[in-house]
């Protein structure tokens, strides 16, 4: 079913006869505000609403500096955060917040309330009208094999179970950097599509620790539930800062002289830079959908820093590429890239040549995703010093990232 969720959710209610309405609440500003509609109209229609905050293992109300503000850098909200969690049993809380007295489904027998109960999609939005919802998407990627993320529940905690039970998660701190690896857990979509909630990683990762033999396993569990963290304190900038949709947060940076080149934008988004590090990472992006971090750190400072192209146009083509886009966690991490976020520490320039050799050392990762190079020594494809005979018909570099950077810099000085 397509079309405006303000209308539809109260016209599929109506259809279906249902007489309770649930669901999770969300904290992007579009979100909260289209929800406080569709509730006011669902109860005014004699329906009962439930919302649940199962987004975040921490409620943002509770997260607040001794001056009772909200936090702006990740360190001290990290500790504030895992020390409420440690107080509180996680893996029995959850906040609701109850619009009417709760009732007994009525009219559902054993059979419909065991379908429901497993998530047969399919069978609870026909079962009262089969032309409700189309549930097969038109918008899939070719490749879609190639995307680590998996849809459905059943297979994010598959996933969940892989990272936990084999032992991915204990060589986590060291790993999640190479992408040619499969050393991350790949629910990134499933937490931000809620196919999972947030308590079973953190509970899976709880499991771990107590099955961890050494410090080193034990310090890979925490990395990994830092990045937890950092997924909550983005979303609780957001929600504290909601102009960050719109722009930086360091408002200088609406002075700031980008080129925005379309014909060097069109080449990122292609993955015809000439760079390879960069060019294998955004063809990860257009055939899968995903994209490793460590890259999307190193393509997201070569767009800025090097291109000298807007961030936000930068944002915007992950949103409408990747299949775990996520507002709050694409923006903030965006604006860390870009210099423009919360982040104190000093500016930061991602050579992507050392990049590739630091994280791609042997050129697997490249090699993968841009095939016509695969015949290429590893040096020369880290270094992107390649001869004409041996590029296939690949680019040539479009820019020289030391001259570009310092352009980047002068302009950056400006600003200040």
């Amino acid at each position: 079913m397509n079309g405006d969720p303000i209308k539809l959710i109260s016209k599929l209610a109506e259809l279906i006869k249902a007489e309770c309405i649930y669901w999770n609440e969300n904290i992007e500003p579009y979100e909260i505000n289209r929800d406080k509609i569709i509730t006011e109209l669902l109860l005014k229609e004699k329906r009962k609403v439930y919302t649940f905050l199962d987004q975040l293992l921490v409620n943002p109300v509770s997260i607040k500096t001794n001056n009772h503000e909200p936090y702006k850098v990740y360190g001290p909200f990290y500790r504030k955060w895992i020390d409420i969690i440690n107080k509180t049993n996680i893996a029995n809380n959850n906040s609701i917040k109850i619009s009417r007295t709760p009732e007994k489904f009525r009219g559902v027998n054993k059979r419909e309330l065991s379908l429901i109960k497993n998530s047969d999609l399919n069978y609870c939005i026909t079962k009262k009208n089969k032309y409700i919802c189309d549930l097969l998407s038109s918008n899939r990627f070719k490749d879609n094999n190639l995307c680590p993320c998996k849809p459905g529940e059943s297979e994010s905690i598959k996933q969940l179970n892989f990272f936990i039970n084999l032992g991915v998660i204990n060589s986590y701190d060291k790993a999640r950097d190479i992408p040619s690896l499969e050393s991350t857990s790949n629910l990134s979509a499933a937490l931000s599509l809620g196919t999972i909630s947030c308590r079973a990683v953190w509970n899976g990762a709880q499991k771990s620790k107590n099955m961890a033999p050494n410090e080193y396993q034990i310090n890979s569990i925490d990395t990994w539930i830092k990045e937890l963290a950092w997924r909550e304190f983005y979303q609780n900038a957001l929600i504290n800062f909601p102009d960050l949709e719109k722009g930086p947060y360091r408002k200088k940076w609406l002075d700031f002289q980008w080129q925005n080149r379309p014909d060097w934008l069109d080449a990122w988004e292609n993955g015809l830079t000439g760079i390879p590090i960069v060019d294998a990472a955004m063809r990860q992006l257009k055939h899968s959908g995903w994209m490793h971090n460590r890259c999307r750190m190193i393509v997201a400072s070569f767009l800025v820093k090097d291109l000298l192209i807007d961030w936000r146009l930068g944002e915007l083509f992950f949103m409408k590429s990747l299949v775990d886009g996520d507002l709050a966690s694409n923006n903030g991490g965006w604006q860390w890239s870009a210099s423009s976020g919360m982040d104190p520490k000093p500016m930061r320039i991602f050579n992507p040549f050392r990049q590739a050799s630091k994280f791609d050392e042997d050129g697997n990762y490249i090699r993968k995703w841009i095939p016509e190079l695969s015949h290429v020594s590893t040096p020369n494809l880290l270094s992107s010093e390649i001869n004409l005979a041996e590029r296939n018909g690949y680019p040539k570099p479009i820019i020289n990232h030391k001259n570009q950077t310092s352009i980047f810099k002068e302009l950056y000085s400006n600003i200040k």
